[in-house]
């Protein structure tokens, strides 16, 4: 099944075009979670400004999350059809554009109509960029190529809390949203700098069939394939629990049920996601190497025991370090689903079966932080840890029957 552009040269030396691939991803993700994320902190004061009720404004999230789903759908598809560097650019004005005219929305409907635009943008970049890394590098460095573009995005998280601390308290919710325009740039650079990857060519030279005839082939057609597609589903599905679950409930059920006062969240985010960036690159490395078996049995055991951790909390400081501990364990492993999958389906749908695998990831388990809320009102701490906990134990059993992931295994050792 595998199908990597074997034109690619295995060299500690990047090219010029393999640099400028990584720029773009790297940057790509990085403005696109910062676009997502003024969301949650601009919520507060959206609330308050414009009366929403709680259940409006948890509803905005959950739009955003099912455009993300069509998105990738839509666009996975033009992206296997007409070409990666166009179609990453065109995913780019939709979330910026759509991004900025939340300056200019005061009502919930046109919130709700520009999230959902943002989404299907957001939705989208995600496989055509992964499929460009994964064209345009040596298959046994794509884990850590896609672990550095995964990083983009926690530094777009970053860039996020720092622009809405100085402009929300100054200029207003509206204002923070004014710098969704800056994406666009980006596109410059993407449409000069980039060309199709020969892999991406060949296969479109070689095309006998539709690309939605493909999509259904490659990734449904047998009973083999779609537990094969559907297994990686419940994977990415656990993966954005977890991660919501980490950035959104974890301070709150530690503030509320250790009795720690922790100045801000935005120092617990931080940590975080340094947390999580080390992982990523750790992850990335033990995937290339030892193959995603082992890497992923690693990394979700680990998560399983690590979150049980945040109970032994005392302080701030001991709250930060277990923070980043878990962040390091829990969402180290993002970027290595881009890997994985970009190898396990063929050219011809890659972008496709990335968007769709990932989005309806990002679809369902963003629901978590709804079943955590719940557990948080009726059960102890010890009981939402282990809700995570389970998730993670069946990512790693619905792991462990995938045949295509122990095939990359021996590759890798080869």
């Amino acid at each position: 099944m595998e199908n990597t552009n074997t034109t690619v040269t295995h060299s500690h030396a990047f090219t010029k075009n393999q640099k400028w691939v990584i720029a773009s991803t790297s940057s790509g993700f990085a403005l696109e979670n910062m676009d997502v994320l003024f969301l949650s902190f601009a919520m507060s004061s959206m609330i308050s400004q414009l009366h929403l009720s709680g259940g409006a404004a948890g509803l905005i999230g959950s739009i955003t999350n099912l455009g993300m789903l069509f998105g990738g759908v839509l666009f996975g598809l033009i992206g296997d059809r007409f070409g990666r560097v166009k179609t990453f650019t065109y995913t780019i004005f939709i979330f910026a554009f759509a991004t900025a005219a939340m300056a200019f929305a005061n009502n919930i409907t046109l919130i709700y109509v520009l999230r959902f635009l943002a989404g299907i943008g957001a939705g989208g970049e995600y496989g055509v960029g992964i499929s460009l890394i994964a064209e345009s590098f040596h298959k046994n460095q794509i884990g850590k190529m896609t672990s550095v573009a995964a990083i983009g995005g926690q530094i777009g998280a970053i860039l996020a809390a720092v622009a809405a601390a100085f402009i929300i308290p100054h200029l207003g919710w509206h204002a923070l949203f004014l710098i969704g325009l800056v994406p666009v740039v980006l596109t410059y650079f993407v449409r000069r700098h980039l060309t199709e990857t020969t892999a991406f060519m060949e296969a479109k030279k070689a095309e006998t069939e539709s690309t939605t005839s493909a999509v259904v082939k490659f990734m449904f057609s047998s009973p083999k394939l779609a537990y094969q597609s559907f297994a990686l589903m419940i994977m990415t599905t656990v993966q954005i629990a977890g991660y919501f679950g980490l950035m959104n409930w974890l301070p709150i059920i530690v503030q509320k049920q250790l009795g720690l006062n922790v100045s801000g969240s935005s120092l617990w985010m931080i940590a975080t996601i340094i947390g999580m960036s080390l992982g990523m690159m750790t992850f990335g490395s033990i995937l290339d190497f030892f193959g995603p078996r082992r890497a992923f049995g690693i990394f979700l055991i680990a998560s399983a025991a690590m979150v049980y951790t945040i109970t032994l909390a005392h302080n701030t400081i001991s709250l930060l370090i277990i923070g980043a501990i878990v962040g390091f364990f829990s969402n180290g492993m993002f970027g290595g689903y881009g890997a994985v999958i970009s190898r396990l389906y063929p050219t011809e749908i890659r972008s496709t079966a990335n968007n769709i695998i990932v989005n309806i990831g990002r679809a369902v388990g963003g629901f978590s932080s709804v079943v955590i809320g719940i557990l948080m009102d009726h059960y102890s701490i010890a009981v939402v840890m282990g809700f995570l906990s389970v998730l993670y134990i069946i990512s790693f059993t619905t792991m462990m029957t995938l045949p295509g992931l122990k095939k990359l295994a021996v590759k890798a050792n080869h």
